[in-house]
C-alpha cells in the first residue's frame, strides 16, 4: 500500500491542479457569488481561496486601514492616544452609521478609534483622517502609500470610511495582507479590533462582528456593507496558539457573512488527516491578482425583492431553499459545520445557531467626549454625555413628542441595535425599541432611505446632534428656531401623529 502512496498523491495533485486552473478561468464570471479567503496569521499560508483576487468594494472594512494608519502614527510618536481631535462640519455630515456629534465637539484619538471600530462610525473615521492627514484627501494619500508598502496591489482608497466612491476598491487577498500586517506591526494595539461593546452616555452598542463573544477564540476584525459590495467581514480567531484570518466578501446578510467566516475558521482549525493530499496554495502575497471590474451587487442586496432594507446589522437568518446563491451555498455547508464544531461549547451547534445566540456577557468599554479622564472626572464626563442625550423634559404631551427621536445616533438607523445590545449587557439600559437601519450605515449614496423621515419634524424639535438628518449639515439640524412653529400652530393641543 505504501508503494502506491506517491503515485496516488501525484494523481490527486494533478486532479486538484486541473480543478483549480478551471476555477481560475471561470473566476471572473462567478465573481458575483462571493469571495472567500482563509490564511494563517503568522505564516500567511493560504488554506482556502475562492475569488480571492477579484477586485471588490470594501465598504467599512476600509476602517481597518484607517485604524492601521492612525495607530502607526501613534507608535511612531507623531500623535498620542490622548491627542485631541475636533469634529468638523464635514465629519458631522457623514451618513450613518455614526456617533452624531456636533461640529466643534472634541474627543481623544483613543475614543474616536473605539467608536469607529465598534459602531463603524463614519463620522469618527473622518475625524481621525482630518486630524492626522489634514483632510480626507490627504489621509487617503497616506492610506494608499501604506497599502503600497504592504503589498496590497489591488487596493485604492478614496476616503477613510468606505462610503461609496468611484475607484474605492480592494480584494480579499489585500484584506488578508492588511489584517496580517495589523497583527504583526501593531500587536500592542490589537485590542481595538475586538472590543465587544461600547457605552456612550446611556447608549450601549455591540460590535457588528457577530463572531465576537460567540465563536470560540474570535478576536477581530471588522465588518462592512454597501449595496454594491454585499456583506463583508474580515475575522480572526485563535485556538491552541494558532491564529487564522478569514475574509468573506459579498455575503447576502449580516448573519450569512458571520456563518461563512465561522465555517472557514472551523475548517482551518480542524484536524484534517488528508491535508497532505491538497496542493499548496502558497502564501497570500503570492496569490495572482485578476484584472477585472468589481462586481456590483446593488440589485441583489438592495433591490425591491428584499422584504426590508439591507443593513450592516442584519439579523436575518439564512434561507434554506429558494434564496440567493449566497444563501444556498451557506445552507449546503451547515452539516459540515455541525461536525466541525463538535466538542465546542455548546456542542454540536450549527454555525447559524451559534451566530443567532446571545453573545457572552461583557462589560462595555466606556467612551466619552473631551480629554482623557479618570476617576471622578470620568464619571462627570459620562454624565455630561448622558445629559446631552437627555435634554431637560418639557411639560405635558409636548415633552413626549420631543423626546421620541432620541432613540439613537441617527434616527432609526442606530436605535434598535443599541437597544438590543443594551438588553443583553448586564449593566446596560435599553436604549430604544425602534427598528434599525444601521447599514444605511455605509450606504447613504447607495440607498436613499438613509434620509427617511426619521429626522423630520420631530428631529428638529430636539436639540440633539444625534437626531439630525443624515444629508443636512449638523448646524442646520440643530437650530432651535424651528421648534417654535409647532408651538404657535398647535395652541390647543399638538397633533398626535405629525411625522
Amino acid at each position: 500500500m505504501h508503494a502506491f502512496r506517491p503515485l496516488l498523491r501525484k494523481s490527486l495533485f494533478n486532479l486538484f491542479a486541473a480543478t483549480l486552473a478551471a476555477g481560475a478561468l471561470l473566476a471572473p464570471r462567478i465573481a458575483n457569488a462571493e469571495a472567500l479567503l482563509l490564511i494563517e496569521a503568522d505564516t500567511g499560508k493560504v488554506l482556502q481561496a475562492d475569488n480571492a483576487t477579484i477586485p471588490w468594494y470594501p465598504a467599512s472594512v476600509t476602517k481597518i486601514m484607517t485604524a492601521y494608519v492612525t495607530l502607526k502614527a501613534v507608535k511612531d510618536g507623531k500623535i498620542t492616544l490622548d491627542s485631541m481631535l475636533t469634529v468638523s462640519p464635514t465629519a458631522a455630515s457623514q451618513s450613518p452609521s455614526k456617533m452624531g456629534l456636533r461640529p466643534g465637539t472634541q474627543l481623544t484619538v483613543d475614543n474616536a478609534l473605539k467608536m469607529m471600530m465598534v459602531k463603524s462610525a463614519n463620522d469618527m473615521a473622518v475625524v481621525l483622517a482630518e486630524g492626522i492627514g489634514g483632510s480626507i484627501d490627504g489621509f487617503s494619500v497616506m492610506m494608499n502609500d501604506t497599502a503600497k508598502k504592504l503589498g496590497m496591489t489591488q487596493t485604492n482608497y478614496v476616503n477613510p470610511n468606505g462610503l461609496p466612491a468611484d475607484g474605492h476598491v480592494t480584494s480579499a487577498r489585500d484584506l488578508g495582507i492588511l489584517a496580517r500586517s495589523f497583527l504583526r506591526d501593531l500587536p500592542e494595539y490589537e485590542y481595538f479590533v475586538h472590543i465587544p461593546a461600547i457605552r456612550f452616555g446611556k447608549r450601549v452598542t455591540g460590535n457588528f462582528n457577530k463572531l465576537i463573544g460567540r465563536y470560540p477564540g474570535a478576536d477581530g476584525f471588522k465588518t462592512g456593507f454597501i449595496c454594491a459590495s454585499g456583506y463583508n467581514l474580515v475575522a480572526s480567531a485563535t485556538r491552541n496558539g494558532r491564529r487564522l484570518i478569514a475574509v468573506v466578501l459579498g455575503a447576502n446578510s449580516g448573519t450569512a457573512r458571520a456563518v461563512k467566516a465561522a465555517q472557514l475558521l472551523e475548517r482551518g482549525f480542524s484536524q484534517d488527516n488528508l491535508s497532505w493530499l491538497r496542493p499548496s496554495l502558497g502564501t497570500v502575497e503570492n496569490l495572482v491578482p485578476i484584472d477585472a471590474s468589481p462586481p456590483n451587487l446593488r440589485e441583489e442586496m438592495c433591490g425591491g425583492h428584499r422584504k426590508r432594507p439591507a443593513s450592516d446589522d442584519d439579523d436575518a437568518l439564512i434561507a434554506t431553499n429558494g434564496g440567493t446563491s449566497g444563501s444556498a451555498s451557506m445552507t449546503g455547508g451547515e452539516a459540515q459545520v455541525t461536525f466541525f464544531t463538535a466538542g465546542l461549547q455548546p456542542p454540536l451547534m450549527k454555525a447559524s445557531e451559534l451566530m443567532a445566540s446571545a453573545p457572552a456577557a461583557a462589560e462595555p468599554v466606556v467612551v466619552y467626549t473631551g480629554p482623557t479622564r479618570t476617576g471622578a472626572a470620568l464619571v462627570a464626563a459620562v454624565a455630561a454625555d448622558t445629559d446631552q442625550q437627555n435634554p431637560p423634559k418639557a411639560r405635558g404631551k409636548k415633552s413626549r413628542i420631543a423626546k421620541k427621536p432620541d432613540a439613537g445616533s441617527d434616527a432609526k438607523s442606530d436605535a434598535k441595535r443599541d437597544a438590543k445590545t443594551a438588553s443583553k449587557t448586564a449593566a446596560a439600559k435599553p436604549a430604544a425599541t425602534k427598528p434599525d437601519a444601521t447599514a444605511k450605515s455605509d450606504a447613504r449614496s447607495d440607498t436613499k432611505t438613509a434620509a427617511k423621515p426619521a429626522a423630520s419634524k420631530h428631529a428638529a424639535a430636539k436639540p440633539d446632534a444625534a437626531a439630525k438628518p443624515a444629508e443636512k449639515p449638523v448646524a442646520s439640524g440643530d437650530q432651535a428656531a424651528k421648534p417654535a412653529k409647532p408651538k404657535a400652530a398647535t395652541k390647543p393641543k399638538p397633533a398626535p401623529n405629525n411625522s
